[in-house]
């Protein structure tokens, strides 16, 4: 299995404009300077024992996630009650981490380069 930091980055810096920098110790995932992703690592307190994705979503959509599916999505801590949504990496398959991300990026993206993404 592919290793779940290159996942992540296959899916982030495929996007127009996305850059990786690191932050708080792990890779964040941006365009034009905002934060679309971040990377949570097992190891650290922020994966809680899960590699994980912090992403935005749209309103609403982190309750109904966490509520359906709790081994898959949970409510990561500092931007939680901003509505992001943490993503255990080893339970979405690479379409379902790209639809996630996407939908993340288009979320933060100026609207030019939202056009330019293809779901």
């Amino acid at each position: 299995m592919t290793d779940p930091i290159e996942r992540l980055r296959r899916a982030c810096l495929a996007l127009p404009e996305a850059t990786e920098q690191e932050a708080w110790g792990e890779p964040t995932f941006r365009v034009r300077k905002k934060i679309f992703a971040m990377y949570a690592a097992a190891g650290n307190h922020h994966g809680a024992g899960h590699e994980s994705v912090w992403c935005a979503a749209p309103l609403g959509v982190q309750e109904i996630l966490v509520n359906s599916d709790p081994e898959k999505f949970f409510v990561p801590p500092y931007v939680g009650p901003k509505g992001w949504l943490g993503v255990r990496l080893e339970a979405v398959d690479d379409d379902e981490l790209r639809s996630l991300i996407v939908q993340s990026y288009c979320k933060i993206a100026p609207k030019k380069l939202q056009a330019l993404v293809a779901d």
